[in-house]
C-alpha cells in the first residue's frame, strides 16, 4: 500500500477525524526501541513490581517456577500483541478504528467504551502509584511529621503529590506523542540502572543472610489450596491478565511503528527478555527486605525510604515516577482518549477525551487507599482482564478466520447500508452475543466460588471463547 491508499475519500463525519484516520508509512517514526520502552516502563511501574515481588510470595511456588511463569507469560503476551499489533502496522489505523470489523461500525463504541472505562481505572490507579514516588522524595526532603493525619488514607503531602502527578500527566498528554516518546525513551533505561542499584545496596546490607532467604524463597513455602500446577497457570493467567489492556489496544501505538520486523524485535526484548531479568531483580530486592528489615516489602518506595541515602531517594523516586508516568500515559491515556472521541468524532477530538478521562481517573486514584485496593491486588487485576478478555478474542478471530487478514479501508469509514461493517443498522449483533456469553463466563470465574479455580487464568479462557464464538457464529457471513 502507497500513502494514497491510507486517503479516505468519501468522509462521515460521525466515524472520522485526524486523530481515527490511517497513519500512512510516511508519518510513522517508531522502531524496536520505542516499543521495548513502552514494555520496559510498563513492567517497571510501581503496580509492576508490586505485582511480580506478591506472586513470588504468595502462591507457595518455589522462585524458580514463579520466574518460569512470568517469563512464560511474558511469551504468551507477545504473541497475543503480535496477533493484535499487525493489523494496526499493514493499516494504520487504532483500536477502535480495528473494532468496527468485527463489532460494527456502531457498535465498536461499545469495546471502545468498554476498553476505554477500564483504561480510565486503571490509569487512576497508576497515577496513584505514580504520586507515591513523589511523595517519597518530598517526604525526604521536608521530614514531615510521622503522625501526619490523613484524608483517605492519603496524608497532605500525598495529596500534593498526587494533584502534581495528574497536572504533569496532563501537561505531558498536551505536548503530543513525540513529547511522550522521548520521555519513555529515556525514563525505561533509567529505571534499570535505579533497581540494579538498589539491589546492590540492599545485597550489600543484607550480607550473607540473602543468599539463606533467597533459597527459602526457592524452595517454596506454604500451599495453593488448588495445587502447584493450578498455581503456577495462575501465576501465568495474572500476569497475563496484568497486561490485558495494553493487549487489546496495541494497535493504539503500533500503527507509529515502521515495520512489522520493528514491532516484533521490540516485543521480544521488551516482553519475555525484559519481564525475566526485571523480575529477578524484583525478586532479589524482596528477599534481602525481609533480612534487611524483618518484612516483606512490596513497594519499591517503601524499600528506598527504609534506606539510609538521600542521593539514591531522590534519583529513584524521580525514575520511579517517570517510568510509571510514561507507561500510564501509553497505555492508559491515550487509548481511552480514542475511544471516548470514537463515541463522538464530529464533537470530541483525542484531545478532549484525555481531558476527559483525567477527570474521572482523579477521582478513582484518589479512593485507591480507601476501598479500591482493599480488594486485593490479583482479583482487581484479574477482574479488569476477564471484561477485556472477549473482546480480544473477537477482534482477533475476525481478523485472521472470518476477514482472512484484509480489510476494507475505505468502508472502516463509512455507514452506507451494504458496505463490509455496517452489519444491522450498523451492529454486529453476532458478536455481541459473542461477548455477552464469554465475559458471563470469565468475571464469574474470578468471583463465584463453583469456578474459582480457574480465577488465575480467567484472562485465556475468555478470550479463546470469545473467539470461538464469534467465529462460530459468523460461519455464515458473507
Amino acid at each position: 500500500m502507497n500513502n494514497d491508499d491510507y486517503q479516505i475519500t468519501h468522509i462521515d463525519p460521525t466515524l472520522h477525524n485526524e486523530d481515527l484516520a490511517p497513519l500512512p508509512p510516511g508519518k510513522r517514526h517508531w522502531g524496536w526501541f520505542e516499543i521495548f520502552n513502552v514494555w520496559s516502563n510498563d513492567i517497571q511501574s510501581l503496580f509492576g513490581y508490586t505485582l511480580a515481588a506478591t506472586l513470588f510470595i504468595s502462591y507457595g511456588l518455589s522462585g524458580w517456577a514463579v520466574l518460569a511463569g512470568i517469563v512464560l507469560a511474558g511469551f504468551i503476551v507477545m504473541g497475543l500483541v503480535q496477533l493484535t499489533g499487525k493489523p494496526s502496522v499493514r493499516y494504520g489505523i487504532p483500536f477502535p478504528v480495528m473494532a468496527r470489523s468485527s463489532m460494527g461500525v456502531r457498535g465498536a463504541n461499545f469495546p471502545a467504551l468498554v476498553r476505554g472505562i477500564v483504561a480510565i481505572f486503571w490509569y487512576g490507579v497508576q497515577t496513584y502509584f505514580a504520586s507515591t514516588a513523589l511523595a517519597l522524595l518530598l517526604n525526604a526532603l521536608l521530614e514531615p511529621a510521622v503522625d501526619a493525619p490523613t484524608l483517605l488514607g492519603i496524608t497532605a503531602i500525598g495529596w500534593i503529590s498526587y494533584c502534581l502527578v495528574c497536572a504533569f500527566q496532563v501537561l505531558l498528554f498536551v505536548r503530543g506523542m513525540a513529547w511522550i516518546t522521548r520521555f519513555l525513551n529515556w525514563a525505561g533505561p533509567l529505571v534499570y540502572l535505579v533497581m540494579i542499584a538498589l539491589m546492590i545496596i540492599i545485597w550489600y546490607q543484607a550480607g550473607p543472610s540473602l543468599l539463606t532467604e533467597l533459597g527459602t524463597i526457592f524452595s517454596g513455602s506454604g500451599e495453593y489450596e488448588a495445587g502447584p500446577v493450578a498455581a503456577f497457570f495462575a501465576v501465568v493467567g495474572t500476569m497475563v491478565a496484568y497486561f490485558a489492556a495494553v493487549v487489546i489496544n496495541y494497535g493504539d501505538f503500533a500503527r507509529f511503528v515502521k515495520s512489522e520486523r520493528q514491532m516484533t524485535v521490540g516485543n521480544l526484548l521488551g516482553l519475555p527478555v525484559s519481564l525475566a531479568i526485571f523480575s529477578i531483580i524484583a525478586l532479589v530486592i524482596t528477599a534481602g527486605t525481609v533480612v534487611v528489615f524483618g518484612e516483606t516489602l512490596t513497594n519499591p518506595t517503601d524499600i528506598i525510604a527504609r534506606v539510609d541515602n538521600l542521593t539514591l531517594t531522590i534519583i529513584a523516586a524521580l525514575t520511579f515516577f517517570a517510568a510509571t508516568v510514561g507507561i500510564n500515559l501509553v497505555a492508559n491515556f491515550i487509548p481511552p482518549a480514542y475511544d471516548i472521541a470514537n463515541l463522538a468524532p464530529a464533537h470530541i477530538s483525542a484531545r478532549t477525551g484525555g481531558f476527559i478521562t483525567a477527570a474521572i481517573a482523579f477521582f478513582i486514584g484518589a479512593l485507591w487507599v480507601a476501598f479500591i485496593s482493599q480488594v486485593g491486588v490479583a482479583a482487581f487485576v484479574d477482574t479488569l482482564g476477564a471484561i477485556l478478555a472477549p473482546l480480544y478474542g473477537i477482534i482477533v478471530a475476525d481478523y485472521y478466520l472470518v476477514r482472512k487478514q484484509h480489510l476494507n479501508l475505505q468502508h472502516l469509514f463509512s455507514a452506507q447500508p451494504g458496505t463490509d461493517y455496517y452489519f444491522s443498522k450498523g451492529w454486529n449483533r453476532k458478536a455481541m452475543i459473542a461477548f455477552a456469553v464469554a465475559s458471563i463466563f470469565s468475571v464469574a470465574s474470578v468471583w463465584v466460588p463453583a469456578v474459582s479455580q480457574l480465577h488465575g487464568y480467567a484472562w485465556l479462557l475468555g478470550a479463546v471463547l470469545g473467539a470461538a464464538l464469534h467465529y462460530l457464529l459468523m460461519l455464515n457471513h458473507r
